[in-house]
């Protein structure tokens, strides 16, 4: 595989980074709007990530291929990895608890959602635990 030389490889990878982040962003909603979204584990959601991680693949390797340089593939193939993770986690990050919960799609039953008793002696229980 040729190299190309420096001052050309590095734009060009930082230049194959930006079009993999245009191509993950593509129909897809903010991170954030998946975060909150009380529907963890979106299928819509679910299958655009996938989509669009296979074409940002499918980029990232055509560009390397006519470049031969070893550079724009690795740079382009972290931020495809990185880019997918991040949504993945994002979708299935339940807003209640703020942790990962897979849900129907992990086959793992979703956690129960336990709201603590504020009468009487439960109460005095906890004060009693604490102090």
């Amino acid at each position: 595989m040729a190299n190309l030389r420096p001052e050309i490889s590095v734009p060009a990878a930082i230049a194959t980074a930006t079009v993999v982040y245009a191509i993950q962003g593509r129909s897809l909603p903010p991170q954030i709007e998946m975060r909150a979204n009380p529907e963890v584990g979106d299928e819509m959601v679910e299958s655009t990530r996938k989509q669009n991680a296979w074409m940002a693949a499918a980029t990232v390797a055509g560009i390397s291929l006519i470049a031969r340089d070893p550079v724009i593939f690795i740079v382009g193939g972290a931020m495809v990895v990185a880019l997918d993770w991040m949504t993945r986690i994002n979708n299935y990050t339940s807003p209640l608890t703020n942790k990962v919960d897979r849900g129907a799609a992990g086959d793992v039953p979703p956690a129960e959602i336990v709201t603590p008793d504020v009468g009487g002696s439960m109460n005095y229980d906890l004060m009693a635990a604490v102090n």
